[in-house]
């Protein structure tokens, strides 16, 4: 009993041994590509596909975005909209009691009239934030009636495939004139803390993390050097991913001329965020994203927007427990893509089937598409997908083709095992049979001298014969032909030789009544270099002179001469068949014109079959031999 289990546990570690370190290497060499960042460009495509497959979202109440527009533009007569409108505007908003205004529009300068009208309005309302931008190029100061409480950046930072993905909240890594460190607020940090102050929500340092902040017992999760898809990526202050609210309209908008014109429900804007800030095409302010399933343009949108969808997050995620997006450790990440490298090797190895393996692995893909879609929806989890589906598929035919090449070997062996057995069971049956008896009127001295040279005769011709039927049984489906007549050609042999076999043993056919006629037979084949021709072109050309000559033997009425031959000159070789039948009798193209003619397709040459005059038909193939 421990023997069995013995032999069966090294047969398993002899099947596992040589496909197991291959898939080891290849789920090595998937983390360090990985860890290299060969992957992020596949990474945030499906990134930003979840995101965008995501189940539609409710309207966020909490933020009002007052876009200025092409519209409003045209109504005030320039753009920059003056300096006087802005405070008309902030002005009017004040009366709707919003809980803060957000005015993401640069003020370091004052734009035509109404510059001193909208200072004051900026320096009597404490809930007015106004923006700078803060990193270079072009750094923009702000607005110089605001104390630095009032501000907040709003620097904008794209991947390298053009595409805003991360947010920055805040950073720590300024100088300022006295050259000492400096924290600086993003627009959204700045109205998330204010919304926060008014509403009695606790604010603080994270507990695990002291570089994020935490809310009412909730961490910000921030984006590491290293996260998710990312690798080298900046990582000083407190940046985030943007998690974007799935829906065609996320927030109420509404323009400066209906706020102007007083067409904007109170309670819509009434303790809320208001965002004021660029809907229009005019300004530079447009951004791309691949995350969201609506944008008037492919991926565009506006900066206000990505301001809106960072407070909207971290609200929702206070407030709602709507999760942020984050992401494991590396060691988790690699853990996972491991897990998924050695699966097919188990998969394979269970199955060990075409269609079972084929439709395995495919489970395992949707599977793990689908723990990506859940865990990123669900738990705002972000999985390495790429990597993972990369070792499952590398994986996966790396081990089906070793498994199948076993499986083959194992047929083979089996098949061989089988002919073996065939092969003494005949010599058995057959010369031992007649060697016995040979032997035993030898010993008995009772057979005379042509009798025992008659039998020893036929133990010679039977060795023979099984010593052919042996050869013929070595030889791969690949190296043999059978033709209609019985004969089994061995197509190593040169092509000059099959073609000679071809000729002759088809003439000698006696199920062709017109062969019976034939007085002349006539072939010449020249010989051409094995290295120019592939042992399934031998085939074909065989074929090809078969079905000619049998063509004749079936329609050439009254032949009596058949001429066959094979000419190479001007590197092209030619092989034709011409007979002085009766001539072609329909133009109808039958199955074996049909067959030459793919043949001659297959050998990248030509076919043709006509009449030839006084009668008569001559078939011939042509092709161009190469290495």
């Amino acid at each position: 009993m421990k023997s069995k289990i013995w032999n069966h546990i090294r047969k398993e570690l002899g099947l596992w041994s040589p496909v197991v370190p291959l898939g080891i290497i290849m789920i090595i060499a998937v983390i360090l590509i990985r860890m290299t960042g060969g992957f992020k460009f596949l990474e945030w495509m499906f990134f930003d596909t979840l995101l965008r497959l995501r189940p539609q979202e409710q309207l966020d109440e909490r933020v009002v975005i007052v876009g200025i527009d092409e519209k409003d533009i045209q109504s005030v007569g320039q753009y920059p909209v003056p300096d006087g409108r802005i405070a008309e505007l902030i002005t009017t908003l004040e009366t709707y009691e919003p809980l803060a205004i957000g005015l993401d529009i640069f003020k370091n300068v004052s734009v035509q009239s109404g510059g001193e009208e909208l200072t004051r309005v900026l320096q009597e309302n404490t809930n007015i934030f106004g923006i700078e931008k803060i990193f270079p190029p072009g750094e923009i100061p702000p607005p110089p009636s605001l104390s630095p409480e009032q501000v907040g950046f709003v620097d904008l930072f794209n991947d390298i495939d053009t595409k805003i993905r991360r947010y920055l909240l805040y950073t720590s890594n300024l100088k300022n004139s006295k050259n000492r460190e400096e924290y600086k607020y993003s627009l959204a940090l700045q109205l998330v803390l204010e919304y926060c102050k008014k509403n009695a929500i606790n604010v603080g340092t994270g507990k695990n993390d002291p570089n994020t902040i935490m809310f009412n017992q909730i961490e910000l999760p921030r984006i590491t050097s290293n996260f998710g898809g990312y690798v080298g990526v900046n990582d000083g202050g407190l940046w985030t991913l943007i998690n974007f609210r799935n829906s065609s309209r996320p927030f109420h908008v509404v323009s400066l001329r209906d706020v102007l014109n007083d067409k904007v429900d109170r309670n819509l804007l009434r303790g809320r965020i208001v965002l004021i800030g660029n809907l229009n095409a005019s300004t530079a302010d447009v951004f791309y994203t691949h995350a969201l399933p609506t944008q008037n343009l492919e991926g565009q949108i506006y900066g206000v927007d990505y301001h809106a969808h960072v407070i909207s997050q971290v609200l929702s995620t206070i407030i709602d427990k709507r999760p942020m997006l984050y992401s494991w450790e590396d060691g988790r990440e690699y853990t996972w893509i491991a897990i998924w490298g050695f699966l097919p090797i188990i998969i394979g190895r269970l199955t060990q089937s075409v269609w079972k393996n084929v439709f395995s692995v495919g489970i395992a893909g949707i599977f793990l598409l689908s723990c990506g879609y859940i865990m990123l929806w669900q738990w705002g989890l972000w999985i390495p997908i790429a990597p993972s589906l990369l070792v499952l598929a590398v994986n996966y035919v790396s081990v089906f083709v070793f498994y199948q090449h076993d499986k083959f070997l194992r047929s083979q062996i089996k098949e061989r095992q089988e002919t073996i057995q065939y092969i003494f069971a005949v010599i058995h049956n057959g010369p031992l049979q007649n060697l016995g008896y040979v032997l035993q009127h030898m010993r008995t001295k009772d057979m005379n001298y042509e009798r025992l040279l008659e039998h020893v005769e036929k133990i010679d011709k039977e060795i023979r014969e099984i010593g052919e039927f042996s050869k013929l049984q070595a030889l791969t489906e690949e190296e043999s032909l059978r033709l209609g007549s019985g004969l089994i050609l061995e197509l190593t042999q040169p092509l000059h030789n099959l073609l000679y076999e071809v000729y002759s043993s088809t003439l000698e056919r006696n199920d062709f009544e017109y062969f019976e006629t034939l007085k002349v037979k006539i072939r010449d084949f020249e010989p051409i270099d094995d290295k120019y021709i592939s042992m399934e072109d031998k085939r074909r050309i065989c074929l090809f002179l078969e079905e000619a000559l049998c063509n004749i033997g079936k329609h050439a009425q009254g032949v009596k001469c058949v001429q066959a031959s094979g000419v190479y000159s001007n590197n092209k070789y030619k092989l034709w068949v011409k007979d002085n039948g009766c001539g072609m009798k329909s133009k109808l193209e039958n199955k074996g014109t049909r067959n030459s003619k793919m043949i001659a397709k297959q050998l990248r040459g030509k076919f043709r079959r006509e009449s030839v005059s006084p009668h008569g038909t001559i078939c011939e193939l042509s092709w161009t031999p190469t290495k």
